[in-house]
């Protein structure tokens, strides 16, 4: 069987068949993870986020029972792992324009519209950000495999901004090394409910899955990730307060879900927000400055991308209030 695997925050691909592999756990895997006994007994290599991913999606089951990624086994126990065969899938580049920040034959920063997916994946399969690339780039990366190639980091459908994306493997391996140092400069302007009266601050709170909603994410120290977000009030409007936030992490939903935790969620988030005040067709969240070490150059660049034009009207009607 040919394996697809994934980075470990959604299943992507769509599927017609399966195949079942199935084990019988001996005395010395006894009370081990579930996860980690599947990651490590598979024939061939597979993630264990793409194990966790199967267990989510109720595709492994202990003695014809679904169970979790922390159940701890017992010997005797039989394992279960239902494995969809992968649909070929085909990226189409897609005559999108873009907006590009800067290029040469390494890198391309793109500041992404608002409303525009990063990648191909289940309701969005063209008219994304990695379709638009691959019609404007001759070469992306393939470490991501074909449904995400170039792309280093994401940023949400409905933020604003600037992303970058690689253009070869030696590229990419550079880009990804910094930002798993969290060296890279990465910040952000969001507009947020109510009025912090401190001039910055620091939220480092961990961020996991919430166990209610799995599309959701929560402060959490269970089954968590550490997250710390570092913000700075760049003015005040009563109701509302503009922001400058940087990211010392990179969490899926980071800002949003730190700035709810705190109390001042984002305006028009439609997930974490608040039902009343400015209506925004997505949050007020722009990722306003990129900054890297060059893979090859070694020299330190930053991009700037200036805030969309439905946030400054915004702006814009909170100042003259």
């Amino acid at each position: 069987m040919n394996e697809r695997q994934t980075s470990g925050e959604e299943l992507e691909i769509s599927h017609t068949d399966a195949e079942v592999r199935e084990w019988t756990v001996d005395e010395e895997h006894a009370k081990e993870r579930i996860d980690k006994y599947i990651t490590e007994n598979w024939d061939g290599e597979i993630s264990r986020s793409q194990v966790q991913i199967w267990i989510t999606a109720e595709q492994v089951k202990v003695n014809g029972k679904l169970v979790k990624a922390n159940y701890k086994m017992s010997a005797g126990d039989l394992v279960s792992v239902t494995v969809p065969a992968p649909v070929v899938v085909e990226i189409i580049p897609e005559n999108i324009p873009l907006v590009v920040a800067y290029e040469d034959s390494d890198v391309i920063v793109v500041d992404k519209p608002r409303g525009m997916v990063v990648h191909p994946a289940p309701g969005h399969p063209s008219a994304t950000l990695v379709n638009a690339l691959m019609y404007h780039c001759k070469d992306l990366s393939g470490i991501n495999g074909e449904l995400r190639p170039g792309i280093v980091h994401r940023i949400d459908k409905d933020t604003s901004g600037l992303i970058m994306a690689a253009k070869n493997d030696k590229a990419h391996a550079s880009l990804a090394a910094q930002l798993k140092d969290h060296s890279v400069t990465r910040r952000y302007m969001a507009l947020v409910h109510g009025n912090i009266s401190h001039d910055s601050g620091t939220i480092d709170a961990p961020i996991g899955r919430d166990t209610a909603d799995r599309k959701m994410y929560v402060v959490t120290e269970k089954n968590s990730k550490h997250a710390v977000t570092h913000f700075t009030v760049k003015e005040r409007f009563g109701d509302y307060t503009l922001l400058e936030l940087k990211l010392e992490t990179g969490r899926t939903h980071q800002i949003r879900v730190h700035m709810k935790f705190i109390g001042h969620p984002l305006v028009g988030d439609p997930v974490y927000g608040r039902s009343k005040g400015i209506k925004m067709n997505g949050q007020a969240l722009h990722a306003a400055i990129l900054g890297f070490v060059h893979p090859t150059s070694g020299e330190y660049m930053e991009s700037m991308a200036p805030m969309p034009q439905d946030m400054e009207e915004v702006l814009s009607n909170l100042r003259s209030r």
